[in-house]
């Protein structure tokens, strides 16, 4: 499977925080601020998942060369 690229899988971008004068202070269900924290955690949990998807593979070691193979020495 093809791996994804940037412009298929765009990063997520996280919430706009609402301002102090966003709430109304009449302890409305659910606050701005509720639903703010609500997008925050799917925003947190959809960059995991993102940055999982584009982490490098790990690094094999440097492929090393075969050996010749030893031929006996004749003892004089």
């Amino acid at each position: 499977m093809p791996r994804a690229t940037p412009s298929d899988d765009p990063q997520p971008q996280p919430p706009v925080r609402p301002s102090l004068d966003d709430c109304c202070h009449s302890g409305c269900i659910p606050c701005v601020f509720d639903l703010y924290d609500e997008a925050l955690e799917r925003y947190q949990i959809a960059l995991a998942e993102w940055q999982a998807r584009h982490a490098a593979p790990p690094r094999a070691g440097k492929p090393r060369k075969p050996r010749k193979a030893r031929t006996p020495r004749m003892r004089r």
